[in-house]
């Protein structure tokens, strides 16, 4: 694919997983009885626009996103049927919505691409190589992996992520001829390959492989739900490595970098339609990569405003008074600028990045 046809389908991308996002909101304080006064496909200048009962209904020349405009968001403006007039659970609910949305929006990808699928493959030791300690402790070739030091592997890929996440023991759970082994504190010590360069690299000393298998209408959906439960963890185990230090700003990707990823994926496959699915595959990714995210207890995301919402609880618990939104406001107003400043350092980073700097 060319590189203007992935720019677009990157702007496109992020439009429609930001709109749905606001759907989420929408809908659900529609439902709630909260007065939402615009909803807004796209940004920018309008170009469409049309009053509903209370509601205008409009879409913006960029698509980029969108918005859910409720009435006393950030303030109380005195409307019975405004935001912060609204009781607890429901702000909750409208909170979380955008999230769910996003969730939701990955698994039905996920789900499509199982069912565009008549297999499915788990991981299995394929072969030990030369001096691994492996063998002599009970693992074989053949195994299936189910589990590496509790860490439950649920999609292909997920062994050799765990395999070498670990330290030099660990415990595995394997199925061997459709029984379930657990094989305790198997030594994974590191052992010296040679290579053709006539240096050595440190490897696990097993390789692992894949056995396939014929998917059921049962193995579709539950493949679907676990590639979603997947991509979350996935998300918080990259969240923790940024947190102590594993990683650093030059291993985050924004925008720019996710469109180049998606350049490399595409670039990759060897049909058209392995390019799409794998483009489809990494929207998904994306989508509950958004989820997740979202919801961190940081103001200016869903979840610090959710943080607030239980603040704001306590607080009226022990005063008998509402905290004041103009507080919430301007932390919000501050982390705000902070994010953005962090999107262009993100940005900037996978700006030199494609330049190879």
């Amino acid at each position: 694919m060319s590189a203007v046809i992935l720019v677009l389908i990157g702007i496109l991308m992020f439009g429609f997983l930001i709109a749905v996002h606001e759907l989420g909101h929408f809908l659900v304080a529609k439902w709630s009885g909260v007065k939402v006064n615009e909803f807004s496909i796209g940004m920018g200048p309008k170009l469409w626009g049309r009053q509903g009962a209370e509601t205008l209904y409009t879409v913006r020349l960029f698509p980029i996103g969108g918005f859910c405009a409720m009435e006393g968001e950030d303030e109380d403006t005195g409307d019975p049927r405004s935001f912060q007039r609204a009781r607890a659970w429901k702000k909750f609910l409208i909170l979380v919505a955008g999230a769910l949305m996003n969730f939701l929006v990955g698994f039905l990808i996920f789900l499509g691409l199982c069912f565009a699928r008549s297999s499915y493959a788990v991981d299995m030791v394929a072969e030990f190589q030369p001096g691994s300690p492996l063998p002599a402790q009970g693992l074989q070739v053949g195994d299936e992996f189910l589990s590496i030091d509790g860490h439950p592997i649920w999609v292909k890929g997920d062994a050799m992520l765990f395999l070498s996440r670990t330290g030099e023991r660990a415990d595995i759970q394997v199925r061997r001829d459709g029984q379930k082994l657990l094989l305790k504190d198997v030594d994974l010590r590191r052992v010296s390959l040679p290579q053709e360069d006539g240096t050595a690299r440190a490897a696990l000393g097993v390789t692992i492989g894949s056995r396939v298998y014929p998917a059921s209408l049962g193995d579709r959906l539950r493949l679907s739900w676990l590639n979603s439960i997947d991509t979350v963890r996935l998300v918080w185990i990259s969240l923790g490595d940024l947190v102590t230090g594993s990683v650093g700003i030059r291993d985050m990707s924004g925008p720019v970098g996710i469109v180049d990823m998606m350049g490399q994926v595409a670039g990759s496959a060897e049909t058209t339609s392995q390019g799409f699915y794998s483009i489809l595959y990494f929207i998904a990714f994306i989508a509950i990569n958004l989820a997740v995210m979202n919801l961190l207890p940081i103001p200016a995301l869903d979840g610090g405003r959710i943080l607030f919402l239980l603040i704001d609880l306590i607080y009226t618990a022990l005063t008998r008074r509402r905290l004041d939104p103009k507080y919430e406001g301007a932390v919000n107003a501050v982390f705000l600028v902070a994010l953005l400043g962090l999107m262009l350092v993100v940005a900037a980073s996978d700006v030199l990045k494609l330049f190879g700097r």
